[in-house]
């Protein structure tokens, strides 16, 4: 029998609570996590391995740092400047 970290669904039932974290929360913060967690759920799915709990977490982390800088890639801002609001909505 398998460890219970190594099950796929547990790990794409984090990536859902990832994902509804991001949803009540500003920012792209969840989102670079839930996508981590759901490629981790993906490759235990998909290849069957039982990983150990530190492989897994630390497989967990590089997916989603590269989540998060795709991201941040593809949400910046092309001048990465804040964006400035000269008129008032309600004028």
């Amino acid at each position: 029998m398998s460890a219970v970290w190594s099950l796929w669904w547990l790990w794409l039932a984090g990536a859902l609570v990832l994902a509804i974290a991001e949803v009540l929360s500003p920012g792209y913060v969840f989102l670079g996590f839930a996508l981590g967690a759901l490629a981790v759920s993906m490759l235990l799915l998909n290849t069957g391995l039982d990983l150990s709990l530190p492989l897994l977490l630390l497989l967990f982390a590089a997916l989603s740092l590269a989540a998060w800088l795709i991201l941040r890639q593809v949400f910046s801002r092309p001048t990465d400047q804040v964006k400035r609001f000269e008129d008032d909505i309600n004028d």
